[in-house]
């Protein structure tokens, strides 16, 4: 194997590039360039190298003409088709894969609770209310789906967890009153457990760094520090070092803005008793 192969098995890849990555090695061993690769594929050699650098997915059947030219067995068909079952937006994938080989993640949330964090409850109010008629099937799923994220709290020592909350967060009534006081309730209990720090930026506070959006930024044991910023049905995931630091910087200058922990333990608990009393 290569160096540079075996550099790569030691870091964190996003799935595209993982899938980029080995059909590279595969169509090396196989001793055949991108063009006669692609010539096998019925593409051209360019598309080849969208494959082999994560920037594009191929098709199934075109996944099938690989297996075949690769003569390997229908993995990368069974590659692309574990891709596609993948329970998350396509926008959020690679960031869901980054999410569970964290060590450390440090969230900062606008308006709603961050997924990880999100009840059955509230994360099923939020889907309901993205969708003009929804598909209760399709809804539960996306629940299921969600819910699974939540196992990486699981384990009691990683990953660290910090968590900067907007108090548009705890006022933006999702799902109702009982829905909101159990997320936050939850949210309480993961803190007096420590599994979690929190802090809340009032509104008194006014400006701070980050209020435009969210962003959530990742630390792994053996790879550079990545972020993932996301907006209505897009999001991006940032490995470039330089915007890294900038929205660490950015998130550093908004935890200075926000309430302690103890204060924001407070808040969070006074406001999740007043939803239990409208309900």
């Amino acid at each position: 194997m290569r160096q540079e192969d075996q550099r790569e098995t030691r870091e964190y890849l996003p799935p595209r590039k993982h899938f980029g990555r080995e059909l590279r090695i595969a169509r090396e061993a196989a001793g055949l360039t991108q063009q006669q690769l692609g010539d096998c594929v019925v593409c051209h050699a360019s598309l080849i190298a969208h494959f082999e650098a994560g920037r594009r997915m191929p098709r199934a059947e075109d996944a099938m003409r690989i297996d075949k030219a690769l003569n390997t067995g229908g993995r990368f068909y069974r590659m692309l088709s574990i891709l596609e079952e993948a329970k998350y937006a396509a926008h959020f994938r690679e960031a869901a894969e980054a999410e569970r080989l964290a060590t450390a993640i440090y969230e900062y949330a606008v308006s709603l609770v961050p997924g990880i964090l999100q009840t059955a409850d509230y994360a099923r109010a939020l889907f309901q209310s993205g969708h003009a008629n929804p598909n209760r099937v399709k809804i539960e799923e996306l629940v299921v789906a969600r819910n699974t994220r939540r196992c990486i709290l699981d384990n009691p020592d990683t990953p660290l967890v910090w968590v900067i909350l907007s108090e548009n967060v705890l006022r933006t009534v999702v799902g109702g009153p009982a829905v909101m006081a159990g997320q936050l309730r939850h949210l309480a209990g993961l803190m007096r457990e420590g599994r979690i720090f929190l802090q809340v930026v009032p509104h008194s506070a006014g400006a701070h760094a980050t209020m435009s959006g969210m962003v959530s930024l990742m630390s792994f044991e053996d790879a550079p520090d990545m972020a993932y910023t996301e907006g209505i049905l897009a999001g991006v995931l940032v490995d470039d070092p330089h915007l890294v630091q900038r929205l660490q910087h950015a998130y550093d200058l908004t935890r200075a803005a926000a309430l302690p922990p103890a204060a924001s333990l407070a808040l969070l608990e006074s406001v999740a008793e007043a939803y239990e009393n409208d309900c």
